[in-house]
């Protein structure tokens, strides 16, 4: 698996779709949620194939979770990935909902 990152992403918080998105020569990557109080809940993050491997979920769900820390919202890792990336950058389980923290144990 390929750890590049590409810089010449463009993330933005689609509010009105629920979700970040990540564009790249005309395709989108997507990490969707949910918001329901202070808690945002990851539910699915896709990256289209011919851009798979290029770190483009690893910014998109970093980009959502600093966004969420900012916010002072918990998060709610539903998404494998999303719960994967936390994992794998134990940093951010302080702002894991204490109710779901055994997502990214």
């Amino acid at each position: 698996m390929m750890n590049s990152v590409r810089d010449n992403v463009n993330i933005e918080n689609n509010e009105a779709a629920r979700r970040w998105e990540g564009q790249v020569d005309q395709q989108l990557a997507v990490a969707e949620y949910r918001l329901r109080g202070n808690a945002m809940f990851f539910i699915h993050t896709e990256v289209p194939p011919a851009l798979e491997g290029q770190g483009i979920a690893s910014q998109l769900v970093r980009t959502a979770l600093e966004d969420a820390r900012t916010r002072h919202l918990a998060v709610i890792p539903f998404c494998p990935f999303v719960a994967g990336y936390i994992q794998r950058h134990p940093d951010y389980k302080a702002i894991v909902h204490p109710d779901y923290l055994d997502l990214v144990e």
